[in-house]
């Protein structure tokens, strides 16, 4: 599990996507779909290592429900590429089913995907998969065991309280197994990511520290402990520019996290009123290509255990033009100057 500290050429920087589609933005799902995997292949050349994958269901915006079917296109279309997810919801299947899935990605993208997931938190999902939320921790930890079994091509024989498996095994076995990464904010899901995760899905950078403690609790050294950590941050030469142009869709995002119970119970958390409120709150940060190349050289060295840094690609509606327009001015202007002060940061003195 987990890997040793990485270099500056070792991390990974990435692109998040959820495949919204809201109906004031609304353009055909075929063509989107074709637009997002012209654009990954495309980031690929440019210098992007990563894509991440999120999961819902019943969204009239067509949030992703098939996360690993849209995987398995990207990993057609790319040579180098990881492909995770982030993240995927696995009280909503069947653990040997997701294990087969996701094995046959392994497979299929010779060795570039990994499994991320968590407890989840809607309960419409859960009412309508016939799962119980309370049971959350219980479903995803058995998941895990199970997978982990299937992967390894041990029996599968499992009597929990949630799912109770024959002796049998599973196959094909890819010849370079999944990692499971788990995300979570809360102390409890946060222990639980490093307790039996192989990484921690972080959102906003804000649980590195409790991961790490997480990973002591546990009797686990840090050189064990990865963390992959997503960032809502818009990163452009005029930020405040592009903020103007395009906080109404960041403001269609967040307040349908909010009302699907994403930060507590929805009743109780206040949506935000406009876009300059989300700044204000610190919910996304404008970034131009200086404070980029400090925020995120800052955050490397600051904790090295981080493995990946990864960004929307674009936010719900917005186009993928736009969303592309964002990602040259990362790759081309950002990243170099980060990898060039880590390089410096970490060169022995003398």
């Amino acid at each position: 599990m987990g890997a040793a500290a990485t270099g500056p050429d070792d991390v990974r920087f990435g692109l998040w996507y959820d495949l919204r589609n809201p109906e004031q933005w609304r353009r055909p799902f075929e063509q989107l779909y074709a637009d997002v995997l012209d654009q990954i292949a495309w980031a690929e050349t440019q210098g992007i290592g990563s894509v991440w994958l999120t999961e819902h269901h019943f969204c009239d915006d067509g949030y992703t429900p098939s996360p690993l079917v849209v995987a398995a296109a990207i990993a057609a279309r790319t040579k180098d590429l990881r492909i995770s997810t982030n993240l995927m919801l696995p009280a909503l299947h069947d653990p040997v089913r997701l294990a087969e899935d996701a094995a046959t990605l392994g497979i299929l993208s010779d060795g570039r995907f990994d499994l991320g997931i968590a407890v989840g938190y809607r309960e419409l999902e859960f009412e309508a998969f016939g799962r119980n939320i309370k049971h959350r921790p219980s479903l995803l930890e058995e998941t895990v065991e199970v997978v982990r079994r299937a992967w390894s091509g041990r029996s599968i024989a499992f009597g929990g309280k949630r799912f109770d498996y024959p002796d049998l095994t599973v196959h094909p076995q890819p010849a370079r197994t999944p990692q499971v990464l788990i995300g979570g904010m809360s102390p409890p899901a946060i222990d639980r990511a490093a307790r039996i995760g192989d990484g921690f899905l972080s959102t906003q950078n804000a649980h590195h520290e409790m991961y790490v403690e997480g990973l002591e609790r546990a009797g686990r050294p840090r050189s064990e402990g990865a963390i992959y950590a997503g960032q809502w941050a818009i990163v452009a030469e005029d930020p405040e520019a592009e903020w103007a142009r395009i906080g109404q869709h960041a403001l269609y995002q967040l307040n349908e996290y909010i009302g699907w119970g994403a930060f507590g119970p929805p009743d109780e958390t206040p949506r935000f009123p406009d876009a300059q409120s989300i700044v204000d709150a610190g919910a996304f940060q404008l970034w131009d290509v200086e404070t980029a190349t400090r925020e995120i050289s800052d955050l490397l060295v600051g904790q090295p255990l981080i493995r990946d840094v990864h960004f929307w690609a674009q936010l719900p509606g917005e186009s993928v033009e736009s969303g592309s327009a964002r990602i040259a001015t990362l790759t081309s202007k950002v990243l170099p100057a980060v990898r060039e002060r880590l390089a410096a940061e970490r060169a022995p003195a003398g």
